[in-house]
């Protein structure tokens, strides 16, 4: 299966190899199954700071909101965030043991990097939460981690890597599952390859309108890798 385009992808009208030289990746929801851990933590993060707790009905429509919507609806005051981010990463950490990469991850980073695409990834999550999880041989083909990213500081962060890794914007494509990953290349100037099996409806993700919208990690390597699929 190959990705399905919603808007054009910069890339060189002149490449033969892969589409992109280097892909940022997500790690929540994109690499990792994290949902179901999330939705369990949340009621008792939510008692612990104050905020609402979303009803069961709810679920579903915050999926499709970008991250400031989401807080706005239940009630989480700016100022609270770094708290409850720190404290997410230490319940991340105590749960490590019980999260796990999405079927198809693990070759599809092999893929990528037997491709010769480098890979880099930043997370709001810990960096030894997210080796632990993807296990020494997945963590092995990472590059660079960029790890302990502010919910709504991955522009600079993109930015930073970008600098670092003399790359032209329009080899790199960054791999995420919500709108605010969305948001953040899209202020650093780079393509967004939108996954639609993360925290954010596939819906939502296509209205945003990404260089390309995946619906598995099939057609990631179908895109990104010539001759694969």
């Amino acid at each position: 299966m190959v990705t399905d385009r919603t808007g054009p992808p910069p890339s060189r009208a002149d490449r033969t190899g892969p589409p992109y030289r280097l892909v940022i990746l997500d790690f929540d929801g994109t690499l990792a199954d994290t949902f179901p851990w999330f939705s369990r933590v949340l009621p008792g993060v939510a008692d612990r700071y104050g905020f609402r707790r979303p009803a069961a009905h709810e679920v579903e429509t915050l999926r499709t909101l970008e991250a400031r919507a989401v807080l706005r609806h239940l009630g989480v005051p700016a100022w609270k965030l770094p708290l409850i981010a720190r404290h997410m990463r230490r319940l991340a950490a105590r749960d490590a043991g019980d999260l796990s990469l999405f079927p198809g991850m693990p070759g599809l980073l092999a893929d990528l990097r037997a491709g010769g695409v480098a890979l880099v990834l930043v997370s709001s999550n810990r960096e030894d939460v997210v080796r632990r999880v993807l296990g020494p041989e997945s963590a092995g083909l990472i590059d660079r981690y960029a790890c302990g990213a502010a919910l709504f500081g991955k522009a600079r962060r993109f930015r930073a890597i970008l600098r670092a890794s003399g790359v032209s914007p329009t080899d790199v494509l960054c791999l995420g599952d919500e709108l605010r990953d969305h948001a953040a290349a899209t202020q650093a100037g780079l393509a967004f390859g939108a996954v639609t099996w993360g925290y954010t409806r596939a819906e939502a993700l296509a209205s945003a309108g990404p260089a390309h919208l995946f619906a598995t990690p099939e057609a990631v390597a179908a895109a990104l890798l010539p001759g694969a699929g």
